[in-house]
């Protein structure tokens, strides 16, 4: 025989812990330390048996709890400036505090959210994005979908298509230029001179593919170190320069 077993899942570890106080009507002034990590570590195993990954904050959350249980089992309590016994659970209830009073204030900011979407001025957002899922409901429409529509929608289709006027055409424009070709262009180039500014390549044929493919090609060569830039002054003003071998010891 199987079952199932459901937990509610919970926001964080204080969110657990409130829940935890609630149920079993606690002072949160005065927590049963020993109850209360017996409760937290049973719910982190019963995650883990049902294979849902237990978040880090819960683990690091259930370390506190047993570190701070070992500490009231000490024989010797932590005493302060004063001589007074320090509460081990102190700063636990003043996070614990904190974490209700803001808890408390976004649940009474959702209940205003809700309140707020459904008044009718500029528009009620709730009702229309109500309105919106039921015209974009597609599985709505597919248990609805029949032979006689899919006629229908193919017969608009077709209608549409022969009613069409001019026809589209790709157009694929083949560039008289490869990378390697204009690699072998610039080493060309710079065998003659020492340098080579990249205007004087823009100059040989302002054509906007040819300069593309032109830099292109010196960054290859850049990459294959064999060619240098030299930085000038101004903008886009740089020159290409061959890279020397470097003789051998």
């Amino acid at each position: 025989m199987s079952f199932e077993i459901k937990l509610p899942l919970f926001e964080g570890p204080f969110d657990l812990m409130l829940f935890f106080i609630e149920r079993d009507e606690l002072d949160i002034y005065d927590i049963p330390i020993s109850k209360i990590t017996n409760d937290f570590l049973d719910y982190i195993h019963h995650l883990e048996k049902m294979e849902i990954e237990v978040a880090s904050e819960f683990i690091l959350f259930a370390a506190t709890l047993m570190k701070i249980k070992s500490k009231m089992l000490l024989p010797r309590p932590e005493l302060n400036e004063d001589g007074e016994e320090i509460d081990p659970r102190e700063e636990l209830i003043r996070n614990l505090l904190e974490y209700k009073k803001y808890k408390s204030v976004v649940e009474d900011l959702s209940s205003l959210e809700s309140e707020r979407l459904m008044k009718e001025k500029r528009g009620n957002i709730a009702a229309e994005l109500k309105a919106l899922r039921k015209v974009d409901d597609v599985d709505a429409e597919m248990q609805d979908l029949d032979l006689y529509k899919l006629l229908k929608v193919f017969q608009k289709c077709m209608a549409k298509m022969a009613a069409r006027v001019e026809e589209t055409k790709h157009t694929v424009i083949q560039y008289p230029y490869t990378i390697e070709q204009q690699k072998d262009f610039v080493l060309e180039k710079i065998s003659f001179k020492k340098q080579v500014p990249f205007t004087e390549f823009i100059t040989y044929k302002p054509d906007k593919i040819f300069v593309i493919y032109t830099f292109l090609a010196i960054l290859e060569l850049l990459q294959l170190s064999q060619v240098t830039i030299v930085i000038g002054e101004g903008f886009n003003n740089f020159w290409v320069e061959k890279t020397e071998p470097i003789a051998a010891a």
